[in-house]
């Protein structure tokens, strides 16, 4: 029960890494706050954690970082620890990216953490926690994750920055960064299903521990990360990919 009494909000945590993150959290005694933007998901949600605030927020919106702190304030008045974790990611190759790829890509994936932290430091408590979504992709060699690596590369230098910001407050940041994890995470960034089995198949065969992530896996250390257990470990990236991209 390292959550008793304290307050974590899970942004995209209506749906696979969040949801696990969330479920698990309220397991171990944690009141919650849980963003998402899509009607159904958010409806589940709240059937399954009644006990959770669950907010309608979009990400990608810059007035909605303010606007989360402002309900959290009044719901809660502080909060004891952020899971930055809504996300975003399509797949295409150099000739085939745009300009409005990239925007989308930059606004839910980099622009709308480093609001939501900007904002969330007033309602977030001295000696908290902050943990971001980071991804194996970035520093990997996938042609067709081209924008989604790029701003991934982006946040985990972006944590770094952010856990000497808040050093002074005893407020840590780090990095929870899956690799190939069974979610809808292709689905929605336009896989078929035959391309997605083509690729679990392919990735599989790379990863040491031979499987594929599950939800569950990354809530793992997410909560660890998130717990008094990692109380001096900051600036940090934790890797759950099974192996796959160890040096």
């Amino acid at each position: 029960m390292r959550f008793t009494n304290k307050v974590i909000l899970v942004t995209g945590g209506t749906s696979g890494i969040g949801l696990a993150t969330a479920k698990r959290l309220a397991a171990e005694g944690a009141k919650l706050a849980l963003t998402g933007r899509n009607a159904a998901r958010l409806k589940e949600t709240q059937d399954a954690l009644p006990d959770a605030l669950v907010i309608d927020n979009d990400a990608a919106d810059p007035a909605a970082a303010p606007a989360l702190a402002a309900r959290l304030t009044q719901e809660f008045g502080h909060i004891d620890g952020a899971f930055l974790n809504a996300g975003f990611g399509e797949f295409a190759t150099l000739a085939n990216i745009s300009a409005d790829m990239f925007d989308r890509h930059a606004a839910v994936n980099l622009r709308a953490p480093l609001l939501q932290a900007q904002a969330l430091a007033s309602v977030l408590r001295d000696g908290g926690a902050l943990l971001l979504i980071g991804s194996a992709t970035a520093g990997g060699t996938r042609a067709d994750a081209l924008i989604y690596a790029a701003m991934k590369a982006g946040l985990r230098q972006a944590g770094r920055a952010l856990a000497t910001e808040f050093a002074p407050r005893r407020i840590r940041v780090n990095l929870v960064t899956p690799g190939a994890t069974e979610t809808n995470f292709h689905t929605n960034g336009g896989m078929n299903d035959d391309e997605l089995k083509a690729y679990k198949e392919r990735v599989t065969k790379m990863v040491p521990l031979s499987r594929l992530g599950q939800p569950e896996d990354v809530a793992a250390a997410a909560c660890f990360l998130l717990s008094d257990e990692a109380g001096y470990i900051t600036g940090a990236e934790l890797r759950v990919d099974g192996g796959l991209t160890m040096a």
